[in-house]
């Protein structure tokens, strides 16, 4: 009886809840987007025309005689210079693109400052609106500073438009996140793709947990690590491959010297962080000498490493098929040796002739052709080098773009000859050279590739979406993808689906001799958590939510309206974040192994707590 009263208020909350679609502000993102972009060009750009008209030209370009460029001395130093005008013009630029992300991210914050607290998602405030556009004009910053020449420039660029404070001494590696409302101590090294989530997306009609992150001075993220909303890492804490915590998280309070481990992490001693490293009691006898490897108890619990012979690890003939039809795969036989990993997705092009990579000439000359023409008609008509000089910078940005455009229309008609000579098809298939299907996989990826690249660097982030729903998968630009990876078919998505940063898409993998090509499916208002991975046949529920650094298994169908986590997902709760108090934070301390509440105050403003 309780049950059904209980099943009948959770019902009764859950029509009263508000869901409302949230309209991103594209226009003022373009805006935001161009004004930072072109204007950072324009000091730079000046620069170097007068440079180039008034030395360069005259001293290197109209010099007739070839031997005078190295014997005479203004073309000497025209050539000289040359280099370093290029390279202080890209250091100008960087300074600007900081000077005006700086400005945009003042008026912001004037308007509606950052502060810690959850963001309601399942109706519209200002609040929302800021959080989301200050994400977004970070984001062109930020890759210009960490993909760029000098990566170590950007911890200047987060301190300087006042987004995070990093400390001296740090390093950031490159990743989808670690951008905003995290503030990182002296001599601390973030590693590669570790993602310090000031704010988390819990459900389309759901919440945004949005609280600074902090970390004490020497404290080392590994890579991959997950540091979630809230969470506090005091000094002297290192954490190793992987590790992650959940929002609210405080470690090594204490300030000793404290290794972690796991997910979600936990502390760990020496004798676990030997036997993660794979350290041998042979080796550890080797340097008795330093005074960490002196314990011979601990020599003594260690495991001795068992020898492995060649023949278990590298067998000496490989399985040969004798048909590589299809149909006589019997999935229900297939063994373990046939599973073993071996690679993944795209990766298997490592096992085709290269000579696919032949098929880029064409596409590539093709495109440089027409920038070309573009180029001479328009120095063709525009003479006055003030005009050229004013117009250049725009110009450079439409050849780039006509570059990018003209690859992917050459890519989509050599995609439709290619389909029209083998259609693509959902199976089960041999991984070998020889097979039809397996090397007309390979081809289609192969092209795809290059042009999702170069759209997926373009100044405007979204236009994968483009490149995605022209290849073929059924997508709308309500949805998003946020930095993630996905194959270019056999994929459907509802309305407003969030692809997680750093998440995995594949409807097609290699697992040892076999490639598997299912289509994945992801109904209305799903989101997919960052690094998870999602494999092929997945069929996602409406508004159903997959954690972070989750993975789907093979053919795995989730209900709608449920919250998965794990390795692989199983059922964690349902979805009602919409629901559940938002003035409520629950805090973890890490080292005490206990859960307590805190009450924050409701991010939103004033004229609209009443809705939550």
């Amino acid at each position: 009886m309780a049950t059904i009263e209980q099943q009948s208020t959770e019902n009764s909350l859950e029509d009263k809840t508000i869901r409302e679609e949230i309209k991103n502000p594209y226009f003022w993102y373009l805006i935001i987007l161009f004004t930072i972009y072109l204007a950072s060009l324009v000091i730079p750009a000046i620069i170097f025309m007068t440079y180039l008209v008034l030395f360069f030209l005259p001293a290197f370009l109209e010099t007739t005689n070839f031997i005078a460029l190295f014997t005479e001395f203004k073309p000497l130093i025209a050539l000289i210079t040359m280099p370093l005008i290029l390279i202080g013009c890209y250091l100008i630029r960087l300074f600007f693109i900081g000077l005006i992300t700086r400005g945009f991210w003042s008026l912001s914050e004037k308007r509606s400052p950052s502060k810690e607290g959850i963001i309601p998602r399942n109706f519209p405030s200002k609040t929302l609106n800021y959080y989301q556009m200050r994400g977004f004009m970070i984001k062109y910053g930020k890759n210009a500073f960490m993909k760029g020449l000098f990566p170590w420039l950007s911890n200047w660029f987060f301190n300087f438009i006042g987004a995070s404070k990093i400390g001296k001494g740090t390093t950031l590696e490159e990743s989808v996140c670690n951008d905003k409302f995290i503030n990182v101590g002296e001599n601390c090294y973030i590693g590669v793709n570790t993602t310090l989530a000031s704010h988390l997306l819990e459900g389309i009609f759901g919440n945004i947990s949005y609280f600074e992150i902090k970390f004490g001075n020497n404290v080392t993220a590994a890579a991959l690590c997950n540091i979630g909303a809230g969470s506090e890492v005091f000094d002297d804490t290192y954490l190793l491959p992987l590790a992650s915590t959940p929002k609210h998280s405080v470690l090594n309070k204490n300030k000793k010297k404290s290794f972690y481990f796991g997910i979600p992490m936990r502390r760990i001693f020496r004798k676990k962080i030997m036997e993660y490293l794979n350290v041998k009691p042979e080796d550890l006898e080797k340097n008795e000498n330093i005074n960490d490897y002196k314990d011979k108890n601990l020599l003594k619990k260690l495991k001795p490493m068992k020898d492995i012979k060649q023949s278990e690890v590298f067998p000496k003939n490989e399985q040969e098929f004798t048909d590589s039809n299809e149909d006589n795969i019997d999935i229900n036989n297939i063994n373990e040796e046939d599973l073993r990993i071996d690679f993944t997705t795209s990766s298997a092009i490592s096992r085709v002739n290269l000579k696919f990579l032949i098929v880029y000439i064409p596409i590539f000359w093709l495109s440089g052709m027409l920038d070309t023409v573009i180029f001479y008609t328009f120095t063709f008509y525009v003479r006055n080098w003030i005009l050229m000089a004013f117009f250049l910078p725009a110009m450079t940005i439409f050849m780039w773009f006509i570059f990018i455009i003209a690859s992917f229309f050459f890519t989509k008609l050599f995609l439709i000859l290619i389909n029209l000579i083998h259609k693509p098809k959902e199976g089960f298939f041999k991984a070998e050279k020889g097979d039809t299907d397996f090397e007309f996989w390979c081809l289609r990826t192969e092209i795809k590739k290059i042009v999702l690249w170069l759209m997926r660097n373009s100044p405007i982030p979204w236009m994968d979406i483009l490149a995605f729903k022209w290849f073929g998968i059924k997508m709308t630009l309500s949805s998003s993808l946020y930095d993630s990876w996905c194959d270019g078919e056999f994929i459907k998505m509802g309305r407003c689906v969030l692809i997680g940063q750093g998440a995995t898409i594949m409807s097609s993998m290699v697992i040892g001799n076999y490639l598997i090509i299912k289509e994945v499916i992801f109904d209305d208002y799903v989101v997919i958590g960052g690094h998870s991975t999602i494999s092929p046949g997945t069929i996602v529920g409406k508004d159903s939510v997959v954690g972070a650094i989750s993975t789907t298994a093979y053919n795995q169908i989730l209900e709608p309206g449920w919250i998965y986590f794990g390795i692989p997902v199983i059922k964690l709760k349902k979805n009602r974040y919409a629901e559940e108090r938002r003035d409520i934070v629950m805090k973890k301390d890490v080292d005490e192994e206990r859960k307590f509440e805190v009450e924050h105050e409701i991010n939103i403003e004033e004229d609209k707590k009443d809705l939550t």
